[in-house]
Order: structure tokens, then sequence, then C-alpha cells
């Protein structure tokens, strides 16, 4: 009976965790179709997807605030936080949603998916912490799949001229976005998840804001029509309930387990650039891509034995 409920309970987790994945997956589908259909410009799109997410953030700053024995955090504390969420996904988020403006879907979310690569560099760099052989074969890994992958699609992308800007747009990001789950990493176990996710969050969405007025784009607001809906779907399909999912994931899976199925992530994207967008799949995003996300789980298979009891 109990090994009954276990296997039930493993099965919920493994399915929640995928479908949260393959939602997150979905971001740059949406964005891509919104900038071939719409006239919207990436800061406009971006502003809107979080006007729709704001609810939430602030849902969860006040639940994570209200908690009896919660803690207030220190001066100190405020001013890493805003800086997590402005420097980390603020700047993250622009440089993706402005690169995806110029390279595919199926190769920005490749290149982002090397964010855990170059957060353990972060770590070795400006923590000292000791890079493994195991590490170093699983960068080899990923920085070989993504050369690979990248090659290929700059053979079939020959007409974009600015292929390479958004390149760097989209590494940029991957590097920003490490920044934040290093900073994240450092602050969660004292001030919790819920709390410190929620205010990072509102401090990049002040930042957007910000942005988006000196920028004069206000005026673009009222003249969505109905492309607004593009923002509601990145806000609440590839942002709000797959966060919520994989949050769900982690307490029936595990953490460890959630981050080996998230690599499901990439694959998921190009299925559907594929279908959705007509993107090509070629033989040299398919080995990039396997290498890539081999490496990707390798990191976080070390981590995890890291962290088991000896």
């Amino acid at each position: 009976m109990t090994k009954s409920l276990n296997n039930k309970v493993s099965l919920a987790g493994f399915l929640v965790t995928i479908t949260g994945a393959i939602l997150f997956s979905t971001k740059a589908i949406i964005v891509k179709l919104a900038f071939a259909h719409t006239p919207i410009d990436a800061l406009t799109l971006l502003t809107l997807r979080m006007i729709f997410s704001l609810p939430f953030y602030l849902a969860a700053a006040w639940i994570g605030s209200s908690k009896k024995g919660v803690r207030r955090f220190t001066k100190r504390e405020w001013i890493s936080i805003i800086s997590l969420g402005l420097f980390g996904y603020y700047l993250s988020s622009l440089f993706d949603f402005v690169g995806l403006q110029y390279i595919s879907a199926g190769l920005e979310r490749l290149i982002l998916f090397l964010y855990p690569t170059f957060a353990l560099l972060i770590n070795a760099i400006l923590f000292k912490e000791k890079v493994t052989r195991i590490q170093q074969l699983a960068l080899l890994l990923t920085y070989a799949g993504i050369a690979l992958a990248y090659i290929g699609e700059l053979r079939i992308d020959t007409g974009n001229p600015n292929f390479f800007l958004g390149s760097l747009l989209i590494f940029l990001c991957a590097i920003t976005y490490a920044s934040y789950i290093v900073g994240s990493g450092r602050f969660i176990p004292r001030v919790g998840a819920t709390k410190f996710t929620a205010y990072a969050m509102l401090a990049s969405t002040t930042g957007i804001f910000i942005h988006f007025a000196l920028a004069g784009r206000v005026s673009n607001l009222q003249q969505l029509g109905d492309f607004w809906w593009y923002g509601l779907l990145l806000a609440v399909v590839a942002t709000v309930i797959p966060t919520f999912l994989l949050s769900i994931g982690t307490k029936k899976i595990g953490s460890n387990n959630v981050a080996i199925l998230s690599g499901i992530g990439p694959v998921s994207t190009i299925v559907q650039a594929n279908f959705i967008l007509k993107e090509k799949i070629f033989a040299a995003q398919i080995i990039g891509t396997i290498l890539v996300v081999a490496g990707v789980l390798l990191i976080g298979w070390k981590a995890r034995k890291n962290l088991e009891p000896t």
C-alpha cells in the first residue's frame, strides 16, 4: 500500500515537473510569435509580461512577509536583493527579449541553458570554489555542444545581419541570470525562497517599468489593440503557472530531480519551434543539444553527489 502510494506521488511529481519545464520553454515561442505577427517591440512586450506578473509577485511578497517569525531584511540585504533583481533579472530579461528579435528560438534556448556553467565559473572566480575534473569535463561537453550547434545555425541563417548581435545578447542574458542564481543561492537559506524571489522580482519589475517610461513608450500601451494577450500568455502560461508547477515538483521529487528533468527545456523549445515557427531542425543542432544537456546535467549530478552524506 505504501509502495503504491509512493509510486503515485513520484509519477505525479514527474508529470508536474515535465509540464512546468515544457511551459517554461514556450516563452521563446510566444515572443517570436509576437514579433512575427505584431508591430510590438521587445521592451513593450517585456513590460506587458511584467504588468500581468506583478499581482502574483505582490501576493508572494505579502505571503512571505506575513508569516509568523519572519525576520526583516537588514539594510545590506535590501541593497543586495534589489541589486540582484535589477542586474540579475531585469537585465537578463531585457537581453533575452531583444536578442530573440535576431536569432531562432531553438538557439536562444540552447545558449540560455548554459547558465549553470556560468554560475559554476562565477563561484570559482569570485568565491574560489574548486572546479573538479568531472565539472571540467561537463564544461568541455557544454561548450563543444554549443559551438557545434552554433556553427550549424550560422551556416543555415546566412542572410541574418544581426545573428552575432542576437547571440551576444543571449550570452549576456545567460551570464546575468547566472549571477542572479549565484546570489540567490547565498541569500535564500537566510531569508527564505518565497520572500527573496518575490522582492527580487519586484525590484526587476520596477526597473523595467522605469526603463519603459524613460524610453517614452507609455503611449504604446494605448495602441496595442488585441496584442496585449501576448503579454498575458507570457506572464501566466510561460512564467507564473510553470513556477508553481516546478515548486510543487520540488516538494514531491526533490530539487535535484527537478533540475535533471528540466533538461527537457531546450529539446521542447526546438520541437515547438519546428512545428509552430517552422524553424529547421538539423543534425549539428541535435548533437549539440545532446552535448549541452549532458554537460549541464553532469554538473547537477556532481553537485548532488557532493551534497549526499558520506
